[in-house]
């Protein structure tokens, strides 16, 4: 592992790393805040899936959360949202190819040969972050934006036992119904709707609800809110029954403005759940 940058920050660590990806078959980047905590023992972990054009960069430096993070004492990994590489196959639309993973593992070409991202963030990162620094691999949640909201639900419905809590910042919530969603699952995973279900926040609800704790914050202004489809997603929760916390943020759009509001009741949403 290639460390790109380590710096002072709130008492602890903000550091960029790349390594060589089995998962992805390219060099992948992300970013890890270890808090003032870490340098005593491991400290838990809470994941950022970040959206649509972003890298591991854009929260890193957007989001505000190693503030809230530090005084929790917890981790947060900002991975990339996609392999990249000058051999990784892209497309001219911003979402899709690099910078657009949407968290699936591609079966179709040209695709299948580098994205797959619910591999290399389920399997292969984990393994690496907790063999390397001094994080509780015990003691996990999840988080996200838009894209990596969409991610960060269905890796939390998918894995039980996985992460302790889970929330997501304006995310696409019913993919198999919206244009941010239909036409990347058909690019990475071929025509059977079928088996896209597996990546549907509202159909896993329905399926398999999520054992623990649930915050959803979108924005009432937020301009992608039809491609979103919060009220799909509150649907399945209301018929699950599931534990969860969904709130419409009157007059927040989109933008990492909205998400750094929220994410000091974020970062503590998590922190009860892995301090409990």
């Amino acid at each position: 592992m290639e460390t790109i940058s380590e710096n002072a920050c709130f008492g602890g660590t903000q550091g960029v790393y790349k390594h060589r990806s089995d998962s992805c078959a390219c060099d992948m980047t992300f970013a890890l805040f270890l808090p003032a905590e870490a340098a005593d023992g491991p400290v838990p972990l809470l994941w950022f899936l970040s959206g649509l054009t972003c890298t591991h960069e854009n929260a890193m430096t957007k989001a505000g959360a190693q503030a809230w993070a530090a005084e929790q004492g917890i981790a947060l990994v900002f991975p990339d949202t996609s392999p990249r590489g000058d051999d990784v196959a892209n497309d001219d639309a911003y979402d899709l190819g690099q910078g657009a993973g949407f968290y699936v593992n591609a079966t179709q070409d040209p695709w299948a040969p580098h994205f797959r991202m619910w591999d290399y963030i389920t399997e292969e990162l984990p393994v690496l972050l907790g063999n390397r620094f001094a994080l509780d691999m015990d003691r996990q949640a999840i988080t996200g934006h838009s894209m990596g909201g969409h991610g960060a639900l269905t890796m939390a419905m998918s894995l039980p036992g996985r992460f302790r809590s889970v929330s997501a910042f304006a995310p696409i919530s019913n993919p198999t119904a919206s244009d941010w969603g239909r036409k990347q699952f058909s690019a990475y995973l071929g025509d059977n709707e079928a088996a896209w279900a597996a990546h549907d926040a509202t159909l896993l609800m329905q399926e398999k609800g999520f054992d623990g704790p649930v915050l959803v914050d979108t924005g009432t202004d937020d301009q992608f809110i039809d491609l979103l489809r919060p009220e799909a997603f509150a649907a399945a929760v209301n018929a699950r029954r599931q534990q969860a916390t969904l709130r419409l943020q009157p007059g927040y759009d989109h933008s990492y403005f909205f998400i750094s509001t929220f994410m000091e009741e974020h970062v503590a949403f998590h922190a009860d759940a892995l301090y409990a």
